[in-house]
């Protein structure tokens, strides 16, 4: 079981470190560029990548019903959840596209006090500019726990490998070499998750699914999917809630605090994820073990054991490497002296919240693969109500 996790998670790893890992190529590249620009893409990034949170409901849905139609032997099954789940993230994307290049800049003026009023234009040029890759973010997310979900990590991974070289490459180009700035930085990471949607689709082709099958979600459908998508929704909205309500304070105590928020929050969310895979092996793994032809709750429970002390064991060395940035190499993202101070001061924090997250998403997984939605989701929206309170008093 030790040897099937690792060959699974250890690719699925890359996986998860894609997106923030094309937001920290972003960090470092606008940061060497202006601290000005670096500032703007904190609450650019609120708009983009935390809204985006909110629509992980697609990507655990589509993993959970294919893990648990493959692990019935049920094929035809598991093609009518990909056809069902590609058309509804598709609208979801379009929809996403068209709001946000008609409200980026009346929500970043509300977010933005009056006093950080100049970050306004350059964080809705970032933000319009990645709205048109939304419909690309929400197919490529489905399509990727689809793959996740048939047990193969290695397909997803080479195909991000790509879309990365593809962003860092655009990246230098655009922004250091051309000038291009902040608006270089999203045009490039926009492209990088096209060519990553187109890619990940034809892996799907080449294992047998017809991904122009349209597949129209019936009344039974409808009830089985919101089943999971209500309590992990309702998490993630109290997720998005609580880093949105931290960088708006983050805000409040200018540009300077809110650009070292943006490095950090950046080096958070790239080691948070090393726990991702673990959540991931369950929901692949768990399903069979629970509820499969080859059902064994002994071995389920040895399945949870390693993962947990993997989680244990992941967690310690995120922690530590996270903490090492702003102390031994803070000038990756930036060369202020202030900034770099200000980094250092949270680093307590930042160690303590990474040490227990990934035992936290073995566990959270495992509840995923058993459907426990309702337990999973009244024990998550009291930890981030309870954090979110925590926040407005300090």
């Amino acid at each position: 079981q030790f040897w099937k996790i690792m060959t699974f998670a250890g690719p699925a790893l890359g996986i998860w470190l894609f997106s923030p890992l094309m937001s920290l190529i972003d960090t470092a590249v606008i940061g060497n560029c202006s601290t000005l620009e670096l500032a703007a893409l904190g609450p650019a990034t609120v708009l983009c990548d935390h809204v985006s949170y909110l629509f992980m409901f697609l990507s655990v849905a589509t993993s959970n019903l294919i893990a648990t139609s493959l692990a019935r032997n049920d094929l035809e099954e598991a093609a009518q959840h990909l056809s069902r789940l590609l058309l509804i993230s598709l609208s979801l994307g379009i929809g996403m596209l068209v709001l946000m290049e008609f409200y980026a800049t009346p929500l970043l003026q509300g977010f933005l006090k009056s006093q950080n009023s100049f970050l306004v234009s350059p964080a809705a040029t970032y933000v319009k500019i990645r709205a048109l890759s939304w419909p690309a973010m929400l197919v490529g997310m489905v399509a990727q726990s689809a793959i996740l979900g048939m047990k193969d990590s290695w397909s997803p991974l080479k195909v991000l490998a790509i879309a990365g070289a593809i962003n860092a490459v655009g990246d230098i180009l655009l922004c250091s070499s051309l000038g291009f700035g902040i608006a270089g930085a999203a045009w490039a990471t926009s492209f990088a998750q096209y060519v990553a949607v187109v890619l990940m689709l034809k892996s799907l082709v080449h294992k047998g699914y017809n991904i122009f099958l349209v597949c129209l979600p019936s009344r039974k459908d409808l009830k089985q999917l919101l089943k999971i998508v209500v309590p992990v929704l309702t998490t993630t909205v109290f997720e998005v809630v609580f880093y949105t309500l931290c960088t708006y304070l983050a805000s409040t105590l200018g540009p300077l605090n809110l650009a070292a928020h943006q490095v950090m929050i950046g080096i958070q969310n790239l080691c948070y994820v090393w726990g991702e895979p673990l959540a991931q092996t369950a929901q692949t793994f768990m399903p069979a073990l629970l509820d499969g032809s080859s059902r064994d709750l002994n071995q389920a429970r040895v399945l949870l054991q390693i993962l947990l002390i993997i989680g244990a064991t992941v967690g310690l060395v995120a922690g530590f490497s996270a903490i090492s940035i702003p102390w031994l190499v803070p000038q990756v993202f930036t060369k202020d002296v202030v900034i770099i101070e200000k980094m250092r001061r949270i680093s307590l924090p930042v160690l303590c919240t990474l040490v227990v997250t990934p035992p936290m998403l073995a566990l959270e997984g495992t509840l995923l693969a058993g459907r426990d939605l309702k337990f999973l989701g009244f024990a998550m929206v009291c930890c981030y109500s309870g954090g979110i309170m925590v926040t407005l008093v300090s």
